[in-house]
């Protein structure tokens, strides 16, 4: 049989991120590059940081390279969880590098649910504030907080900084890691000025190979390095807006494009788009990205109907999670006559009506509280989801709920309900309706239950005292 070597350049891994086209790209990062990774890695984190890692992001983020690889690779541990949230399931005593979105840290952090022995938060995945860092700090075990910024295609991450305790100003994507290099130019390709907003260009060991079977594409993305004598050396186009600060530190600006990121999810809005666009009843559409009155960010779609076909919030939800994931559906539905118009005949995207303005044509009936649980469950619902227009059969997820709100809501409904409401009960009973009626069948039950306890002891009390009557008429 014919023995074939392993060399640096072989395929590692493929992790696949959304596309403007709808279609998804596979990006085939090699050895070499998860390699070098791990290098860096090993040199900027401590034996003591690097002895406990938890692991609780899904695969298909590969940030979960540097949760599981990072500690196998120089002797530490991997603690696993479904859920970084359910950090107070793990052995809490053991974790001692954490890495996370910016909003699930949040999360974290109204929880009080950080272990004491945690050393060095990792953030990356969305904008971080100098705010949070500091709340993190605050806890007093943790000692280094990290901003890891870099797409996919240039292998986890490509700059990073050490955010300071006394960081006053939003903080930077820091400067590049071993072996990656970073270029901020023009749309010619020219470096620009300090303080100059550019594009972000990507070279070095941690460059991908390229999308898998897209050949066009990865010649539009991956450029010939025209700064480098290395042989093949490229660069990726990353569409990312920066500019260097005086101190020589990178700052990000925005996207390019339409790409944004949501809870750490890398999303095309242009995805979103094309996959509404085929519902027979859809005519137009457009997707936006915007902030909620908690800052959380949620995605707004605003579509153009058919007038001749019925179609309802639920319908299209449905079609779209039939083929998207959970994450891209977005929270509220805006239905329009027409797209308003600039003069140069684009959508005139600031035109757009805020959601609440005609989200209710495409919602379920509206029903309100019939009772007091629908009453308590619907007070939370508003609290939470910052918004007073919910009715018992609205589904908090059509109404922009997820899994960081959940416990919100799980942990609000205990002291109000004086009831267990776990998350996986919120995931089961998804609408007001259906969740006080699970929360009415627990009380009658407890009530049942006591009621039983209740007559058998009163049963005994009465087997008791006809004993007694017996002993003494025998005496």
């Amino acid at each position: 049989s014919i023995r074939k070597e392993t060399v640096s350049e072989n395929l590692a891994y493929v992790l696949y991120t959304s596309g403007t086209t709808g279609r998804p790209k596979g990006i085939a990062i090699t050895h070499r590059s998860a390699v070098a990774f791990l290098y860096w890695a090993k040199n900027v984190f401590g034996t003591e940081e690097r002895a406990g890692s938890l692991a609780a992001l899904s695969l298909c983020f590969d940030l979960s390279v540097f949760e599981i690889f990072v500690p196998l690779s120089w002797g530490g541990c991997v603690i696993l969880t479904k859920n970084v949230l359910h950090l107070p399931l793990v052995s809490m005593q053991n974790v001692t590098l954490l890495s996370v979105v910016p909003s699930a840290m949040t999360e974290l952090l109204r929880m009080d649910a950080i272990p004491s022995s945690v050393r060095a938060v990792i953030l990356g995945g969305e904008p971080l504030s100098s705010t949070l860092v500091q709340q993190i700090y605050e806890q007093g075990a943790v000692q280094y907080v990290y901003n890891l910024y870099g797409p996919t295609e240039c292998t986890i991450g490509t700059t990073y900084t050490m955010v300071a305790r006394d960081e006053q100003k939003a903080p930077s994507i820091g400067q590049p890691l071993t072996n990656a290099q970073v270029y901020v130019v023009d749309r010619y390709l020219s470096p620009v000025p300090i303080g100059i907003v550019g594009e972000l260009y990507i070279g070095g060991a941690g460059v991908a190979r390229g999308y898998l079977n897209r050949p066009e594409l990865t010649a539009d993305r991956f450029i010939p390095h025209p700064w480098s004598n290395e042989p093949g050396a490229r660069l990726y186009k990353t569409g990312d807006l920066v500019r260097y600060r005086v101190d020589g530190q990178l700052e990000f600006v925005g996207r390019r494009d339409l790409q944004v990121k949501v809870r750490g999810f890398r999303i095309e809005l242009e995805e979103i788009k094309c996959a509404l666009l085929e519902h027979p009843a859809v005519q137009d559409a457009v997707v936006l990205i915007e902030d909620d009155a908690s800052g959380d960010k949620r995605l707004i779609a605003y579509v153009v109907l058919d007038e001749r076909q019925t179609c309802s919030r639920s319908d299209l939800r449905n079609y779209l999670k039939q083929r998207l994931p959970d994450y891209m559906v977005p929270a509220a539905f805006v239905p329009l006559k027409a797209m308003p118009l600039a003069a140069n005949g684009k959508i005139d995207r600031r035109s757009l009506p805020r959601p609440m303005a005609g989200d209710r044509e495409l919602r379920a009936t509206y029903v309100r509280p019939r009772n007091k649980v629908e009453q308590a469950i619907t007070r939370v619902w508003q609290e939470v989801l910052q918004t007073e227009d919910i009715g018992i059969h609205d589904s908090f997820f059509d109404l922009g709920g997820h899994s960081l709100l959940i416990v919100q809501v799980s942990s609000r409904l205990r002291d109000v309900l004086e009831e267990e409401i776990s998350i996986l009960t919120m995931f089961e009973y998804p609408t007001i309706s259906s969740l006080a009626a699970f929360v009415q069948r627990m009380e009658n039950c407890s009530s049942a239950l006591l009621k039983d306890q209740r007559q058998r002891g009163k049963k005994k009390n009465n087997t008791r005292e006809a004993r007694k009557m017996r002993r003494s008429v025998n005496n």
